[in-house]
């Protein structure tokens, strides 16, 4: 089985469990699934995925409508359709123009289909996900292409990366400041360095894998808390994925976050009928469960910085595809999540029942999260090491 988890929705797939502002995609290879009757009336397959190399901005001589032309060209040659068989289109991107989507759907043909241009932030390809699955299941369309896309500009987001539109709207006015967050967590920084350092305790000494990218030893961080860790092998992981990114890491280990990229990647999703008709079954990853969620009262009332970052949304949205889906991180072998920082995925590993509270740090250590463990996480590399184009990751990663 595979599971995929995002920042607010969770997908499972007969292959797929995803989450979107907090979003979990589970994708899982199975042979039947246990769905009551009447629950869906219509299942949902993967039959074509595509993407492009995740490139640092401003180093390609390309533009969104390029990368999105070589993505859906790609999902469509491997789902060994044309274009002209796609009857709705849900396009995710943050930081290009208005009805960006059209534009960049016209270089696969112009057969006047609808497109719908989604903005969901990190969650914004497994939202088109989504989409596409919602538009399959609700019986408005047998064939659906998700398409996801960024083209960014060099830089942090908070300095002017990313580009037009973005994330300015989120960052100007948080909703701490509206949702009964305690004061002294919005206000109080030495109370702020006090909960970073008691959530640093609590999630476990883990290991600083930086010395090998340098040619020295795993050094300890200097204080715990004061700067993040890279908990899952990327650079191993990275080398043995079937679309694998060789981005050299180092320049990202410092602060540990993803860095702003360009990419696009793309999924035909179908519904059973269509399998049929084109004699996909060998092919066709069927969607099984999928849930996203957002945040509730709990995310700002217990003054956590853990739930403020959504690790309630995470935890709700796996919840609903485990009991949609019958099944369980039991079942899993293999994760794609969204580790856009390394804290998110250690914060997700306890939200999916990995572990326990508080022992993600001991879980990483024990080598459950890596080849020969319990699970394989992220063996595309994960954000960090392969970069995260916000529009498209989501569904790289389901097609990873």
């Amino acid at each position: 089985m595979y599971l995929t988890a995002h920042q607010s929705s969770i997908e499972l797939e007969r292959v797929l469990l995803c989450r979107g502002f907090s979003a979990c995609r589970v994708t899982a290879w199975l042979k039947e699934s246990a769905v009551t009757e009447g629950e869906r009336f219509v299942k949902s397959y993967v039959v074509g995925v595509g993407m492009t190399r995740f490139e640092k901005p401003e180093t390609r001589a390309w533009q969104y409508w390029d990368m999105a032309q070589e993505a859906g060209t790609k999902a469509l040659e491997d789902a060994g359709i044309a274009y002209d068989r796609i009857e709705q289109v849900a396009v995710g991107y943050c930081f290009q123009p208005s009805t960006a989507g059209q534009r960049a759907v016209y270089g696969l043909g112009l057969t006047g289909v609808p497109v719908y241009n989604v903005n969901n932030n990190c969650a914004t390809g497994s939202t088109a996900l989504m989409m596409a699955r919602q538009f399959v299941e609700g019986g408005i369309a047998d064939c659906v292409l998700a398409l996801g896309f960024e083209k960014m500009a060099r830089g942090s987001l908070g300095r002017g990366g990313g580009g037009r539109g973005g994330l300015q709207g989120v960052a100007g006015r948080p909703p701490l400041r509206d949702h009964g967050c305690p004061a002294r967590l919005r206000e109080d920084p030495a109370h702020r360095a006090d909960l970073r350092q008691r959530g640093a305790r609590a999630h476990g000494d883990v290991r600083h894998d930086r010395g090998p990218a340098r040619g020295g030893r795993r050094q300890e961080p200097p204080a715990l808390g004061a700067q993040s860790v890279r908990p899952v092998p990327g650079r191993v992981h990275r080398r043995r994925g079937p679309r694998r990114q060789d981005r050299p890491p180092a320049a990202h280990q410092a602060p540990q976050c993803s860095p702003t990229s360009d990419g696009s990647a793309a999924a035909v999703v179908v519904s059973e009928r269509f399998v049929e008709r084109h004699g996909l079954a060998e092919r066709a990853v069927e969607i099984v469960a999928q849930a996203m969620t957002t945040d509730t009262a709990e995310s700002f009332a217990s003054g956590s910085c853990v739930d403020a970052v959504g690790q309630p949304m995470t935890r709700a949205a796996a919840r609903q595809v485990y009991e949609k889906s019958g099944l369980g991180i039991a079942d899993v072998d293999v994760i794609e999540l969204h580790d856009c920082f390394s804290i998110n995925e250690l914060l997700t590993y306890e939200a999916l029942g990995l572990c326990a509270p508080g022992e993600s740090g001991k879980l990483v250590e024990s080598g459950a999260t890596t080849y020969g463990g319990r699970w394989v996480v992220n063996p595309s590399g994960g954000l960090i090491s392969k970069g995260h184009p916000l529009g498209a990751t989501g569904i790289a990663q389901a097609g990873h």
